[in-house]
């Protein structure tokens, strides 16, 4: 019997492989004294961007359930929500940080193992990938079921309120426990995001086009700082990010699930395919290896092999889920489930294909480095802006097919409920899709480890290839967690037009309804004013590196000569606290836009706000990590030896684009996907607050 307790077994076994696979990581050789010197400058700094990040959240976390408890004495909502704030958070940043600390002890056990052999390197990179991926679904899904029983006991000793059923106020709660991990992800993002794009950015423009000295050259005092961000902002604040997408898609599927008349088998639905989702994911892992000397897609292949054994695992085990929770009347439920693994797919081999330098527009973007820089960035926010497309029809196809096969025609609200379960879905087979993301930052740093130990040419090239296809499973990973986002939101939105409802105020979401139109437009605007705040921050923090690393090699004597060390910690101490300074605004922006515009003109152009921000906010996030990939990619396919190779005046055009293109997708694009969420999560936990103090009623 498919019960809660199952639900428990399931994250239990997640955390439980993931520590395996993490024991079985430290166990592997670390390399030599220098590799072993340089992965632990990274892992210091890492530690303390993550230590006084944290600190500055805090301060976020503690004025938010001071605010929160007030406002649930005041009954705008549960006494409960404080509580699942403050563990929504923890649990987020907890996730990300176990990924961060085993992604900065791979770097180096990678590097080693590709002096050996391409399998080698790829096994303990993907491993620690997995242990990211499998820590997020195993966090996530027990820190739901925990909640879950917290408050069916309670509900069982203490009356339900008048006009709600046991599920709906169970449900009711629930769907406000993504507010903490939600806030968390977008700081961790923002944050993260800004300081690996910097260090990244001036390392790049300083060493490789001014000083024309290779990249992770230990002769750049930006390295180090370069290298902690990849793992600050790729590992950390993706896993951040990724567990509150996990989180948000199940508790608005929920939500829907019990308004839908499906009672506690509403709620139990979306955390069963999760656990299907976690149990599929682990076998899929033992199916990624590939041999030595394999081409590009032949590594792609490895990880994809590992993907699709995973979904088939996923349809196979949903399909006997739905029949056992809802029995085979509502089979329609499943082929929702399916439609969104389909989508996943989708919008990931879109990714690959506009990303990959195995492709034609990637290698377009290459050509167009014959003629300069300007051409490059032409080129690539053309590919960028072209691939959309699919992912929005995708998107599109899943919601309507979701909705119709689940019987929205009959009764509106399962249709709504497939469409939640949609998202859930795609995001069932997170435990090993955030693996292939997440194992990209692990080859980049063991590509800079082996570059500034001074390995052999050999190890270097191992290490490139794996980065390179990084570069392409970030961009299918991203593509991913923003179709995903689109559909959560999607999710949300509905949930919240419920909650409205159930306060017993019905919007008018009429077109030609002004306070509509207004929450419409401002809803477009706001995705294009964060990816300002977002981009001019990384400008910001990147000049004051590269005015660092210029006076370094020009005060340091005999610095570029190699016979003395730079001051690497300098440029660390730079970009931590310019990132901590810059993400403040931004995230807070998220958190107040839903509220002040509800506040000033009402629900319905809140409701406004949300669709506004979801359809802006989905092509610009897509456009954004397409291009950047595309751009990063570029570059390395002329590295590899085409159109001049490295050092040609091809090469330089390429890297501006690539510098252009690194806050693009690892910055401004990524963090979107959190934007739209948080503010719908905002709006539906600000719902009774906003309708008794509205200013327009």
């Amino acid at each position: 019997m498919l019960n809660i307790f199952t639900v428990i077994g399931a994250s239990v076994l997640a955390l439980a492989f993931a520590a395996f696979l993490a024991i079985k990581i430290l166990f592997k050789d670390d390399g030599t004294d220098r590799m072993e010197e340089i992965a632990n400058a990274v892992k210091e700094g890492a530690d303390a961007f993550l230590k006084r990040q944290y600190f500055v959240v805090s301060i976020f976390f503690v004025i938010g359930f001071i605010i929160l408890l007030f406002l649930s004495r005041e009954k705008y909502l549960s006494i409960f929500v404080p509580f699942a704030f403050i563990s929504g958070g923890f649990f987020s940043g907890l996730a990300g940080y176990i990924g961060m600390k085993i992604a900065t002890s791979s770097s180096s056990r990678t590097a080693q193992a590709c002096r050996s052999s391409l399998n080698g390197g790829l096994n303990i990179a993907f491993s620690s990938g997995a242990v990211m991926g499998l820590t997020v679904v195993g966090l996530g899904l027990l820190f739901l079921s925990g909640w879950y029983l917290i408050l069916k006991w309670f509900y069982s000793i203490n009356p339900i309120p008048e006009g709600y059923t046991e599920a709906l106020i169970i449900s009711s709660n629930m769907l406000m426990f993504g507010l903490g991990a939600s806030s968390q992800a977008l700081f961790a993002r923002v944050g993260g995001g800004i300081y690996t794009k910097a260090a990244d950015v001036g390392a790049d423009l300083v060493g490789k086009v001014e000083s024309n000295i290779p990249e992770d050259d230990p002769r750049n005092p930006a390295t180090i700082a370069d290298n902690v961000g990849d793992n600050v902002g790729d590992v950390a604040g993706m896993g951040a990010d990724l567990f509150e997408s996990y989180i948000g898609s199940i508790v608005a599927s929920i939500a829907l699930g019990a308004a839908a008349g499906f009672g506690i088998k509403g709620i139990m639905l979306p955390l069963v395919i999760a656990a299907v989702g976690i149990i599929s994911s682990i076998i899929g892992t033992f199916f990624v290896r590939t041999k030595e000397k394999a081409a590009q897609g032949e590594l792609l292949n490895a990880l994809r092999r590992g993907i699709f054994i995973t979904s088939l695992l996923v349809i196979v085990g949903c399909y006997y889920a739905v029949k056992m929770v809802l029995g085979f009347e509502y089979i329609g439920i499943f082929w929702a489930i399916v439609f969104g693994l389909v989508c996943g797919l989708v919008i990931s081999f879109s990714s690959e294909f506009f990303t990959s330098a195995n492709y034609r527009p990637t290698k377009s973007i290459s050509d167009s480095s014959i003629t300069g820089p300007a051409t490059v960035i032409i080129a690539g926010i053309s590919i960028g802006m072209l691939s959309t497309a699919i992912p929005i029809v995708a998107v599109c196809a899943a919601i309507f097919g979701a909705f119709y096969i689940s019987g929205g025609s009959m009764n509106y609200s399962i249709g709504l409920f497939g469409v939640g379960i949609t998202a859930v879905g795609m995001l069932s087979t997170l435990g090993i899709t955030l693996a292939s993301d997440a194992y990209g930052p692990v080859a980049d740093n063991a590509g800079g480890n082996a570059e500034m130990a001074k390995l052999g040419p050999e190890v270097r090239k191992r290490t490139d290839a794996l980065d390179s296809l990084g570069n392409t499973t970030a961009a299918t990973g991203k593509g991913f967690a923003i179709g995903s986002a689109a559909l959560t939101t999607l999710a949300l939105i509905a949930a919240y037009n419920q909650s409205i409802n159930m306060l017993g105020k019905q919007m008018d979401l009429s077109l030609l309804n002004p306070r509509l139109l207004i929450g419409l437009f401002a809803g477009g605007m706001l995705p294009f004013l964060f990816c300002s705040m977002t981009l001019k921050s990384v400008g910001k923090a990147a000049s004051k590196i590269v005015v660092e690393v210029r006076r370094q090699f020009k005060e340091i004597k005999g610095l570029f000569e190699g016979e003395e060390k730079p001051d690497y910690e300098k440029c660390v101490t730079i970009v931590t606290a310019t990132a901590q300074k810059e993400m403040i605004l931004p995230s807070l922006l998220a958190i107040l836009a839903p509220i002040i515009v509800g506040l000033l003109i009402g629900v319905e152009a809140v409701a406004g706000l949300l669709t506004g921000a979801l359809i802006c906010g989905f092509v610009l996030a897509v456009m954004m990590a397409n291009a950047g990939g595309a751009w990063d990619n570029a570059k390395k396919y002329i590295e590899g030896g085409a159109y001049g190779g490295k050092g040609s005046l091809s090469h330089k055009a390429s890297i501006v684009g690539d510098t252009v293109g690194d806050p693009f997708k690892d910055t401004s694009g990524p963090s979107l996907n959190i934007l739209i969420k948080l503010m719908s999560m905002v709006s539906v936990v600000f719902a009774t607050f906003i309708v008794a103090n509205t200013l327009m009623k």
